[in-house]
C-alpha cells in the first residue's frame, strides 16, 4: 500500500506542476478496501507527503490526526458503488473540463464527441451529474449512483472525477479526459471526422472498455 500512497503524492505534484490543479483545489484518494487515504482539506497538491494524508474508514471515521478533504463523502460513495471495483480516485477542477461542465447546451448523453480511440478506451462513457454543492450529501449520492456504471464522471459547473483499479489508471483517465475536452474546444469551429459506429465497436471489442 505504501507504493500506492507514494504514487498518489507523485500524481498530485505532477497535476499541480502541469496546471491541472491550482491553489488548494482538487483531491485524490486510494483505498485498500477497508481504509481510505485522501488528500487533506485546504492543502495544495504541490507538496504532499504520505504522512500528511488523511486516513479514514469506509464510513468516514478518522483514523489519524489529518483532516480529510471536505469532499471525502463522494470518494466513499464512489468506492462503495463502483461497478469496476475501483481502488483509486482523482478529482480535479482542470480548465478545459470545467469549461465543458459549464456549457448550457451540454449533451448529457454524449458530452464529448468520440474523435479519438483513446477517449473511447480510457474515458467513455462519461457520466454527467447536475450541479450540487461541493461537500454536500446530495453530491455524494449523485456520484455514488453514477459510479454504478461509470469510471469517469463530469460534475456540472464544478469539475470531474475518474476512478481506477490503481492511481496510475485513474490518472490516465483524468489526463485523457482533460486533453479531449481541450481538443473539443480547439476544434469547435472546424469540420471534424468522428469515429464511425463500426470503428467504435472494433475498439470496444479489442480493448474491452465497459459500456
Amino acid at each position: 500500500m505504501r507504493n500506492e500512497l507514494e504514487n498518489l503524492c507523485e500524481a498530485a505534484a505532477s497535476f499541480h506542476a502541469r496546471g491541472y490543479a491550482f491553489g488548494s483545489t482538487g483531491n485524490l484518494s486510494v483505498t485498500d478496501g477497508e481504509r481510505v487515504w485522501v488528500t487533506p482539506t485546504g492543502a495544495s497538491l504541490r507538496r504532499l507527503t504520505v504522512d500528511r494524508l488523511a486516513e479514514i474508514d469506509r464510513e468516514g471515521k478518522p483514523l489519524n490526526g489529518n483532516k480529510a478533504s471536505k469532499e471525502y463523502p463522494f470518494h466513499l460513495a464512489a468506492y462503495r458503488n463502483s461497478f469496476s471495483g475501483a481502488r483509486a480516485l482523482v478529482h480535479l477542477h482542470s480548465t478545459w473540463t470545467v469549461a465543458l461542465s459549464c456549457l448550457e447546451d451540454l449533451d448529457a448523453a454524449e458530452p464529448l464527441p468520440v474523435f479519438t480511440p483513446y477517449y473511447l478506451m480510457r474515458v467513455a462513457p462519461l457520466a454527467v451529474i447536475p450541479y450540487l454543492r461541493p461537500g454536500s450529501a446530495e453530491l455524494a449520492v449523485a456520484v455514488g449512483e453514477a459510479a454504478r456504471a461509470h469510471d469517469c464522471i463530469l460534475m456540472r459547473n464544478h469539475g470531474f472525477l475518474t476512478l481506477g483499479a490503481t492511481m496510475d489508471e485513474a490518472v490516465d483517465r483524468a489526463e485523457e479526459l482533460e486533453e479531449t475536452a481541450k481538443l473539443f474546444f480547439l476544434l469547435r469551429n472546424e469540420k471534424l471526422r468522428y469515429l464511425t459506429g463500426a470503428e467504435r465497436s472494433e475498439i470496444q471489442q479489442v480493448f474491452g472498455r465497459k459500456k
